[in-house]
Order: structure tokens, then C-alpha cells, then sequence
């Protein structure tokens, strides 16, 4: 076999997939055939929004850079064939909508056996979300307001209460992600969003706002609606990708009075070892978090139209929608 299938995004929301030569191999680097990868929502930023994007088409395989695979061949890295492994590469090198790619080993994680693969999927993207909850201070008896119940939000939901959370709010206008949120245990969910949410928001909280909100959506709206949301000396974790690379309005008086806290959350790739992924499997593993929910739709690489279109449309109760090679 010479050829894989690839897929390409030619436009602004146009994907197709083609025939295109395998990889050749390299010293120093892993050739791992996908065997599933699933679309996040940067993804979704990247080819609908044209963040970060010069000129199309993308590379073949570019942005996915959710993956699970085996190891063809090593590269004199120490991985062996065989191997199953979780390809997280950073957003830059990303091919993981190609059924091999080649990939620096730094960006990989062993995996164990016996465990769904769609399960062990997951990992990446709860492991962005464990390296983002690292950066936060001790959430004993506060209040935490998540925009966004998709698969992020939800995942988030899961980790703030491992860290002591007193009370989640989630915000959610699709009702089975809101569902979905109610099943990770939020305190409240509110099924509205702009002003009617941060109204929700300031009667939960007696008009003082939340103690740490999480931007799990990714649009300047929803940024501007965290400086509503927190409280005085409260935090905001920005984790939405950017719906742009241009300049966008802020809030900066509010920003000001407030005296918040904010930060992005972006590069949990380039810790080395990638622990925050590592500690994702292992609640996997050990069943601490249920990803039979999450895995929603999948879809053969072929079909990679679709599945973009089912996951930017957020119909049909979509989670996380995956594409097997």
C-alpha cells in the first residue's frame, strides 16, 4: 500500500478527501496509522472562522490533531510497531485527518489495552482541560460559572468539581448539552444565553457574579459576558479558541473596575512528558469519568463533509463526532 486517504479543506467550511502518498519515514520521527480522530472545536474555528489561516487549501490531514493510532515504524525513537498510542500533536503540525502521519515522538502517549478506543480519544481533549484546571487556585467552596456545555464545558464540569467546586453553572442553549451538563452534576443550568443568562447568573449569586468563569466557547461575545459574570477580584480562564486573529472589541473599563484575574489556555502539547494527557488516561482508565456519552457520532474519513457540518451545526445531540479511517 503506497496511497492513504487524506482529508483537505479546500474553503471556508469545504472539506473533501483524496488519495495522496503515504509518508515516507524518517530517523527521528513516529509513522502512526490513525485508526480514529475525532473534530474539535479549534478545528471548527480553523476551517469555518479562517482562524490563523492564510490562504486555502489547508495541508492534508491539518487541523486534526485529535487522534488515536498504532506505530508503523519508530524511527529509532524507542516506539515500537504495534504500539498504541494517543497522537496530540501541537495545532502547527496537526494531520490527524490522514490515516498516517509522521509525528515527533514528544507528541505521543503509550496507551493501555482494554479500553474502547473511543474512550481512550477522549484523552486529548480532557487533557487540555487538566493542563488548563493546573493553572487555577484552589476552587474549594466557590462558585464557577462555564459557558458552554459542549464536550469542553462538560469536561471542565468533571475537574472542577474534582477540585472542590461548591457551585457550577453551566450556560447552554442546546438542550442536550444542557442535558448532558445536568449529568455531569451542575448546580444550575441555564437555557438562555446574553443578558437573560447573566441576569440567571446575578440572582444565583445575589448580584455578586461568580468567583472564576470559564469561556469554553470561543466568541468575542461570550469573552465580553465573563467580565459580566465574575465578581470583583474574580478570574477568567479564556479556553474558546479565538473566532479571529484581528483585534476585537473588549471590555477593558469593566476589565479595569474589576481587577480580574485572566488568562488563555493554549500549548498543553508542550509540556514534556505531556502529564496533563497522562493523568486524563488514567481517569479514563480507572473510570473516574464515563466517556461512553461524549462519543455521539462517527463517521469514515470519507465522509468528512458531513461530520464537519454535523459538528459546527450542533444538531442531532452531537458531542464529539469522530472520523474512522
Amino acid at each position: 500500500m503506497t496511497k492513504m486517504p487524506a482529508a483537505i479543506a479546500t474553503g471556508l467550511g469545504q472539506w473533501t478527501c483524496e488519495e495522496i502518498p503515504i509518508p515516507s519515514t524518517e530517523r527521528g520521527k513516529v509513522l502512526v496509522k490513525t485508526n480514529l480522530a475525532s473534530i474539535c472545536g479549534s478545528d471548527l474555528h480553523i476551517s469555518y472562522m479562517g482562524w490563523n489561516v492564510a490562504e486555502f487549501p489547508l495541508p492534508h490531514g491539518y487541523p486534526g490533531h485529535e487522534g488515536i493510532g498504532e506505530v508503523v515504524e519508530g524511527g529509532d525513537t524507542g516506539y515500537q510497531p504495534g504500539e498504541l498510542v494517543l497522537t496530540a500533536p501541537a495545532i502547527w503540525q496537526s494531520k490527524c485527518f490522514a490515516e498516517f502521519q509522521l509525528i515527533d515522538p514528544q507528541f505521543l502517549l503509550r496507551l493501555p489495552s482494554g479500553i474502547p478506543l473511543s474512550h481512550l480519544l477522549m484523552a486529548q481533549q480532557l487533557g487540555t482541560v487538566v493542563f488548563g484546571c493546573q493553572r487555577l487556585p484552589s476552587l474549594v467552596g466557590k462558585t464557577v460559572a462555564v459557558i458552554g456545555q459542549g464536550s469542553v464545558g462538560l469536561f471542565h464540569d468533571f475537574m472542577l468539581r474534582k477540585m472542590g467546586a461548591h457551585k457550577i453553572i453551566g450556560i447552554e442553549p442546546v438542550p442536550e448539552r444542557l442535558a448532558a451538563g445536568r449529568n455531569m452534576g451542575i448546580d444550575h443550568a441555564i437555557a438562555v444565553t446574553g443578558d437573560e443568562a447573566t441576569e440567571a447568573i446575578m440572582d444565583i449569586t445575589n448580584g455578586e457574579g461568580t468567583d472564576l468563569v470559564i469561556e469554553a466557547v470561543g466568541s468575542v461575545e461570550a469573552l465580553n459576558q465573563s467580565l459580566d459574570l465574575v465578581k470583583i477580584f474574580g478570574r477568567i480562564a479564556a479556553f474558546g479558541l479565538p473566532p479571529t486573529a484581528e483585534r476585537i472589541p473588549f471590555d477593558w473599563d469593566m476589565f479595569f473596575r474589576k481587577c480580574v484575574q485572566m488568562h488563555s489556555v493554549f500549548r498543553g502539547q508542550d509540556e514534556p512528558g505531556l502529564p496533563a494527557f497522562q493523568l486524563a488516561v488514567d481517569y479514563i482508565k480507572k473510570g473516574d469519568i464515563d466517556m461512553a456519552p461524549f462519543v455521539t457520532h462517527q463517521f469514515p474519513i470519507w465522509d468528512i463533509q458531513d461530520a464537519f457540518d454535523l459538528a459546527n451545526n450542533r444538531t442531532d445531540g452531537a458531542l464529539k463526532v469522530s472520523l474512522t479511517f
